[in-house]
């Protein structure tokens, strides 16, 4: 948090994990060890009104859902597709900035009967259940139970999980 975090902090623990004896390292009789991993954090996924930063590209919030759902890192990291993968027998789907070619990030964002077939035309066949996330859906609530999904709607459904 802020350059001190590289000028300070990484230095000390370099130091602290390689078993240098300063601070209370020698009067706890520290040797060295462990080790740490040190990142940079991306920018913010929400804005102060609570709206998805227009910065975050779909890989990013593809991979905070997945993480979301699942509680693990995604196997590959690769977010391509509408897809992010399945879990548990479940498929995570993300309709955001375009991912189905209409690059405008307002578009393809809202779960419609012509997005749901742009879906099932792209995607590999899941015949278990669909989470999938979108800014709205105009599917109702029967609809989404015959096609065995459920809808979340970004940004409130993140939030509030």
């Amino acid at each position: 948090m802020g350059e001190h975090a590289r000028t300070h902090c990484l230095p000390r623990l370099t130091k602290v994990v390689e078993g240098e004896q300063g601070g209370i390292s020698q009067s706890v009789n520290w040797q060295g060890g462990g080790g740490f991993k040190f990142m940079k954090l991306g920018e913010p996924v929400f804005n102060a009104d609570g709206r998805i930063n227009p910065s975050v590209r779909f890989a990013a919030l593809a991979a905070y859902l997945w993480f979301l759902e699942t509680g693990q890192p995604h196997p590959t990291g690769k977010f391509d597709s509408p897809l992010l993968g399945t879990h548990g027998g479940t498929a995570l789907i993300l309709l955001y900035n375009g991912i189905l070619g209409d690059r405008r990030p307002e578009s393809g964002n809202v779960l419609t009967q012509a997005v749901w077939q742009a879906i099932e035309d792209t995607l590999p066949p899941h015949d278990g259940p669909r989470i999938i996330y979108g800014e709205a859906s105009r599917l109702t609530a029967p609809r989404l139970k015959r096609l065995n999904a459920v809808f979340r709607q970004i940004p409130y459904d993140i939030r509030m999980r």
